[in-house]
């Protein structure tokens, strides 16, 4: 068994494991499985042997959280002496002078980065294929790893990392947290501040993917510089409501729904007060959302060639770019949902719902498929997800059970801004009444 990011950091601060070996063992590791897995979109095996011959030469080694932790990033922030591709053949090739916040912080930490992770074009789908490769869930490799932090997902699950950042702009670390069998955070608006970056129109933010609820933590702590968030205390007796209720209604596979009758459950045993209850969605925010999807990556892609975006990708732009024409990212649909949202969070302190809408599809090369393909299933998966990135409100995908097919199964749960501290607790306290399996190895 890998150990955990907690477990091998306190193990290198302390002079019982050398960086150097644990990054050779990782990249060890990588070597064997990503041929299946697909989870890396460049592996930085001699950078990483470097940055780890650094880590254990620096003087404030006894103190660094990730002391030594090998660690995949998504590719989609600046590294010096790498490119971020965000999964697309259109945009630039120059490499970045030096370090963006993400990795600065990173390394400060005393992380090692051995690779960055397979994106789907401009992040826009749940499922992570390019024309070099597909992320595939590590459980079981015909079902795709989720997206857009798939690549992420697929290295933390396949144990070829204890712990790897992502984004979420509309679940995109829930979901492939969920797909995969891990803990995924995406914490609240402003949490991980980053000079100039407002991506989608403020809903996407930076996160964390771990085995366990402490390596999350612990990341996220790093990602946030937010040493307390590190901090797992306990919550204390809550107010918990649960839904399986869906804002379009649509049905949802009684498989994930168990899952929330698990957990609303063991929360009940855990001294909790749960009731069922749905926040009142509204249609208009969800527009809000669906609006932001289409006109977030038609405004990154100007800096990208139109010519050499995918066929879907294409599609996707054209759409956004008659959606911002039009000004239907309208402000006050943000704040109508907000103001529901207040309601529903001044009566519970944490709302339960499934991750999913759907099961995962199946792994496949969807970047040559057309358009409508890839909406109608991205659309369904991530039909809980999206409305807490318009809200800004933190939410996180914990793992509870297994499908009949052997894939995970997971809870998602939500609090009102400043409630991270609050949602790794009550998941803290599910892995230890409901523990899950790490990693597939």
């Amino acid at each position: 068994m890998v150990l955990t990011a907690v477990e091998l950091a306190k193990a290198v601060r302390a002079g019982e494991l050398d960086p150097v070996q644990v990054t050779k063992d990782a990249l060890a590791r990588i070597a064997a499985a990503d041929g299946v897995v697909g989870a890396f979109r460049r592996v930085r095996e001699a950078e990483a042997l470097a940055e780890a011959h650094q880590v254990a030469e620096r003087p404030d080694l006894a103190e660094l959280p990730l002391a030594g932790v090998p660690v995949a990033v998504k590719d989609v922030t600046d590294i010096a002496g790498e490119f971020a591709e965000w999964g697309s053949h259109a945009g630039s090739r120059s490499n970045a002078a030096e370090d963006g916040e993400i990795a600065r912080r990173l390394r400060a930490a005393g992380a090692v980065i051995v690779g960055l992770t397979r994106v789907p074009e401009l992040c826009v789908w749940p499922m992570s294929d390019t024309p070099e490769g597909i992320a595939r869930n590590p459980w079981e490799p015909t079902y795709v790893a989720g997206g857009s932090s798939g690549g992420s997902a697929a290295a933390v699950a396949a144990a070829l990392v204890p712990v790897a950042h992502g984004t979420d702009g509309l679940g995109s670390v829930r979901l492939p947290a969920a797909m995969c069998g891990l803990v995924g955070i995406k914490p609240g608006a402003g949490v991980v501040k980053e000079p100039g970056a407002e991506g989608w129109f403020g809903m996407s933010t930076h996160g964390s993917l771990a085995t366990t609820v402490a390596d999350a933590a612990l990341l996220l702590a790093v990602l946030a510089e937010r040493p307390d968030l590190a901090d797992i205390v306990d919550p204390g007796n809550l107010r918990v409501a649960f839904s399986t209720v869906l804002p379009t209604k649509a049905p949802v596979p009684k498989e994930l729904t168990a899952a929330v009758d698990l957990v609303a459950e063991l929360l009940v045993v855990a001294g909790h007060d749960v009731e069922e209850a749905t926040p009142n969605y509204g249609v208009a925010a969800v527009g809000g959302i669906v609006a932001r999807w289409f006109a977030g990556p038609a405004e990154q892609a100007e800096d990208f060639d139109f010519a050499l975006l995918q066929p879907r990708t294409k599609a996707h732009v054209r759409v956004g770019k008659l959606v911002r024409r039009l000004g239907l990212v309208r402000e006050r649909t943000k704040q109508n949902w907000i103001r529901r949202a207040e309601a529903f969070f001044a009566e519970h302190d944490v709302l339960v719902t499934p991750t999913l809408a759907t099961l995962p599809p199946k792994a496949k090369r969807w970047h040559e498929r057309r358009w409508l393909a890839n909406a109608v299933p991205s659309g369904r998966v991530a039909g809980f997800t999206g409305l807490w990135n318009l809200a800004g409100y933190p939410a996180m995908s914990v793992p509870v059970g297994r499908t009949a097919s052997g894939l995970p199964t997971s809870v998602q749960l939500i609090a009102a801004p400043g409630g991270e501290a609050r949602l790794l607790a009550v998941a803290a306290q599910l892995e230890r009444a409901n523990p899950w399996p790490r990693t597939v190895l």
